[in-house]
């Protein structure tokens, strides 16, 4: 009785630029896999997704995308993992990059998946309204699931990516949300907790990899995010961050490269009357298939919005509320010397920043 609604969204925005292009597109005769390869390609009459494994090269994985989104917008993208930069995900075995959400992990309420590539290489083209653009850069990959609906999962969420090309190549990714009251620590009703995980690149080698939760006793790992200033925007009835500080600690899990990797960026974001690199405000609602924004609507009462700040290219879509924010930012660094000059003294790294900060209810 039921065939799954498939879409593909294309964002394009440019700190330079004031017009932006949102795709969303429902996607007709999906298949997952194509015949003769993996399952991590499929393909649409408007898009495909082929994964070409090239193992025991400089990048042992490549995607490459081809989407015809309509006569004013076509891509071709190549995105390749370096192989000096493997994916992560916390924990180990089948079920890895996986939270739970309840008190038994065998019988839970539901869960979300978060696995990661913390840098990778991109270079293609987009062509608008017949105009040819080249593409080069880096950026982040993340594999994320929900098994519940958003506005049972969190009530908000942080989505952080610093990339730059300082010190070899660098970058600094997190996660996090803030569950509904139903998971605090004593149980429903007792509270929020949140959930952060992140990794830290140095010199294009996988460093450190970070995990936090509110409800577990502080180690020596940290990984949060924190809003500061807050200032209630009455164009989303939340209370937007006018500043941000996103932290990283923990083992450097590098090879020949023992001790602690610290990184710290804060952000100003300006006002509300006076943002500083806000790309939109989206209003999740307005960008989701009609019959799917009346259940969401009628089922969960919720107005979701995110912030976007955008410091880079490509970015996976969302189907929570961001805003939206992209600026150029500084990074602070410490770590074993052996990741790169001058780091166990501490080091800034110039580069750009993508944050989003989601709020559900």
């Amino acid at each position: 009785m039921w065939y799954p609604s498939v879409q593909f969204i294309c964002k394009i925005s440019s700190p330079n630029e004031a017009d932006k292009v949102w795709k969303s597109v429902n996607v007709s005769n999906f298949v997952t896999p194509p015949p003769g390869l993996d399952k991590r390609s499929s393909k649409a009459d408007e898009f495909s997704v082929t994964l070409k494994p090239q193992p025991g090269t400089d990048f042992p994985e490549v995607y490459l995308i081809t989407a015809n989104l309509g006569p004013d917008l076509q891509l071709a993208l190549e995105i390749k993992r370096p192989a000096s930069i493997p994916g992560w995900k916390i924990g180990s075995g089948p079920k890895a990059g996986f939270s739970y959400l309840g008190n038994d992990p065998n019988k839970a309420d539901g869960y979300v998946i978060h696995r990661f590539w913390p840098r990778f290489v991109a270079s293609g083209t987009i062509i608008r309204d017949g105009q040819a653009l080249s593409l080069t850069g880096h950026g982040m990959f993340v594999h994320a699931i929900q098994s519940m609906r958003p506005n049972l999962i969190a009530v908000k969420w942080n989505f952080v990516d610093f990339q730059s090309n300082e010190l070899g190549g660098v970058s600094a990714i997190m996660m996090e949300f803030t569950t509904t009251d139903t998971y605090g620590k004593k149980g429903a009703g007792s509270g929020f907790a949140s959930v952060n995980i992140g990794s830290v690149v140095i010199g294009d080698k996988l460093a450190a990899v970070t995990a936090q939760s509110s409800i577990s006793p502080q180690g020596t790992v940290v990984s949060k995010a924190t809003h500061l200033s807050p200032e209630h925007d009455p164009d989303t009835g939340y209370d937007k961050p006018n500043q941000v500080l996103f932290e990283w600690q923990g083992p450097s899990i590098a090879a020949g490269a023992s001790g602690t990797v610290t990184a710290k960026l804060e952000q100003d974001l300006g006002t509300v009357e006076k943002p500083i690199g806000l790309i939109e405000k989206v209003d999740v609602l307005a960008e989701i298939p009609y019959a799917l924004k009346m259940v969401v609507n009628y089922v969960a009462g919720t107005k979701p919005y995110i912030y976007q700040v955008i410091y880079f290219l490509f970015r996976r879509g969302s189907l929570l509320t961001p805003l939206q924010w992209m600026n150029p930012a500084k990074l602070s660094l410490t770590g074993p010397e052996e990741l790169a000059p001058g780091l166990s003294k501490g080091v800034e790294v110039q580069g750009l920043l993508y944050s989003e900060a989601t709020f559900i209810s």
